[in-house]
């Protein structure tokens, strides 16, 4: 009775109003759930091939080959196997396109049938998708990781760096965690705005404060100075993390700060990252060197020693780089986007993977995103630990945190806190 009956997609839009697949995946038993995928700006290349149509619609950013795709061959794969497996559908879709990448079918094509193939199974069985995943227990709920300013691809390049961020490390719930981003996140605004930066009214594709500081150290002090101003002891109850998306300064030469007007070698960017750990209350970096430097990723590691050190587009939520990374000491920590690996069973594999070598583990949403809510369930269904959606602001981001507030409200949880006993 949870066998796929049909499989339906069509052309929607995401935050940037960039078309993406949405699906709905219907069950025997009359139960069905959709799925909306996301996109990235910042993207690296090892990143499942996300397929568009190249036409003169949306200026070539449209789905509709991808669409297509689910509709047809997706459709008459996946039509009569039972969701109750688990995996069963993922395993399908990965054999059939005969790719890691999906660079035939197309990964968001794939990944939206793996979603909504999940959340109609959770949906017949009666339980949350979080709940469906995690099985017996309380529900662990994650650390928010919350965009505050914003820089690099998300915001036009008004800083250089792509995000600074805030982890509420001496928060007792989520609700309280987040609440502790919201009021760091407005002071932040009422203190650039002071400053004589009107631009603090807008925000940037995460909802984070897309304000052109001048420096990366003048968007550090600010973030200490709006902590501070929110009633919060920088370090103790809310720290400071750091995605310098390296990948995106790379010059081929060394890496290009535009609005510093500096170019740094590796070496040098590990130091410069190394002086705003010392100088502010920064207990989490994220793609510190661009995605091949394997040997100045293990440097920047050991020089970086007590602070998560993240692999966003160097592991590309991908199994073998993960490997690669664990067994040169290259980063201690993995990002993890699904739609980067382009199943639910792919990435999930590479969380566990990461887990088991002793990282820490972040799920994260994507700058293209949707309203759709089921990375907040993953993120709790697999014990991530800790999840990164963006700011508080936009509905996309908060379509996120609300859900997480709506599990912590109604079912059994507990409230992870991987910082707890990790020096500060």
């Amino acid at each position: 009775m949870t066998r796929v009956e049909q499989v339906v997609a069509w052309e929607a839009l995401d935050s940037r109003a960039r078309p993406t697949v949405a699906c709905r995946v219907s069950l025997t038993d009359g139960s069905s759930a959709r799925a909306l995928v996301p996109s990235g700006a910042s993207t690296g290349s090892y990143e499942a091939f996300e397929l568009r149509d190249g036409d003169e619609r949306y200026d070539g950013m449209g789905v509709r080959r991808a669409v297509e795709h689910v509709n047809t061959t997706l459709a008459d794969a996946v039509r009569g196997l039972d969701t109750a497996e688990p995996d069963a559908v993922d395993r399908v879709l990965e054999e059939l396109d005969g790719g890691h990448r999906f660079e035939r079918l197309g990964g968001n094509a794939v990944l939206a049938v793996s979603v909504a193939a999940s959340r109609a199974a959770a949906a017949a069985a009666g339980v949350p998708l979080a709940c469906w995943l995690h099985g017996p227990g309380a529900l662990p709920l994650p650390m928010p990781m919350v965009n505050i300013i914003s820089g690099g691809a998300h915001a036009g390049r008004a800083i250089d760096v792509q995000d600074f961020l805030v982890i509420p490390v001496g928060a007792a719930s989520f609700a309280q965690a987040l609440e502790w981003c919201a009021r760091v996140r407005d002071a932040a605004r009422r203190l650039a705005l002071a400053g004589g930066h009107a631009a603090a009214v807008l925000v940037a594709d995460e909802g984070g404060l897309g304000v052109p500081l001048g420096g990366n150290g003048d968007a550090l002090d600010l973030l200490t100075r709006a902590i501070d101003a929110a009633g919060l002891t920088p370090g103790t109850e809310v720290a400071v993390a750091i995605d310098v998306a390296a990948n995106q300064l790379w010059t081929g030469a060394g890496y290009e700060l535009a609005a510093e007007d500096r170019t740094l070698s590796a070496a040098e960017l590990i130091d410069e990252i190394a002086g705003w750990v010392a100088h502010h209350a920064v207990v989490s970096v994220e793609d510190v060197l661009r995605e091949d430097d394997w040997a100045g990723w293990a440097a920047a590691t050991r020089r970086l020693a007590g602070v998560q050190v993240i692999g966003d587009d160097l592991f590309a939520t991908d199994p073998s780089r993960l490997a690669e990374g664990v067994r040169r000491g290259a980063a201690n920590a993995v990002l993890v986007k699904v739609n980067q690996n382009g199943t639910l069973r792919g990435a999930r594999g590479v969380l566990q993977a990461a887990q088991r070598a002793g990282w820490a583990t972040v799920v994260s949403a994507r700058s293209g995103d949707t309203e759709d809510d089921w990375l907040a369930d993953l993120a709790v269904g697999w014990n991530a630990g800790q999840i990164k959606v963006g700011s508080v602001h936009r509905s996309e981001r908060c379509a996120k945190w609300n859900r997480l507030l709506e599990l912590e409200a109604t079912e059994d949880t507990v409230f992870s806190n991987p910082w707890r006993e990790a020096p500060r």
